[in-house]
């Protein structure tokens, strides 16, 4: 499925300074047209969007806070619900996105891998969040496995 975003009054050059994403430093240099009356057309954002934040978590050495916030956006995550998974205070990562206080390097890696899983399919972060914010001490006091045909597994 292709989706197109068009936006309005916005000088075209080439290549294409792409402000959309809140980052500073995107460009195109195909998947767009100019219409006749002015609206620059860009095509499969969803897949634009996925490009820019596999391009932050495996080759952008360190992350800023506006790449920090795009991640976070791309997973359609509250800064409470990534705090939570990050385990670090919502306050805390709302000064990391306005770039006040920088990232640990545990957290920009567990962010990282984070948005990997998610892209992935195989992490929903509010349905994370969630289940870590209900998690109580005791029930982690006595783990049960069981052997089945698959494996190992938890019998919880």
């Amino acid at each position: 499925m292709t989706t197109e975003w068009a936006f309005k009054g916005q000088e075209v050059k080439e290549p294409f300074h792409y402000r959309m994403s809140g980052l500073d430093d995107v460009y195109l240099r195909s998947g767009y047209r100019l219409h006749d009356d002015g609206d620059v057309v860009i095509e499969d954002m969803d897949g634009l969007h996925r490009a820019i934040g596999l391009h932050l978590a495996c080759n952008k050495k360190t992350l800023t806070g506006r790449e920090i916030r795009f991640l976070r956006h791309e997973m359609d995550a509250s800064q409470k619900c990534l705090a939570t998974v990050l385990r670090v205070s919502d306050q805390t990562l709302a000064r990391w996105e306005k770039g006040e206080i920088p990232i640990g390097d545990p957290e920009e890696l567990l962010l990282r891998l984070t948005y990997l899983g998610h892209i992935g399919g195989q992490l929903n972060i509010p349905e994370l969040s969630k289940r870590i914010t209900e998690m109580d001490e005791s029930s982690m006091s006595k783990e049960f496995f069981e052997k089945t045909d698959e494996g190992w597994k938890s019998a919880a």
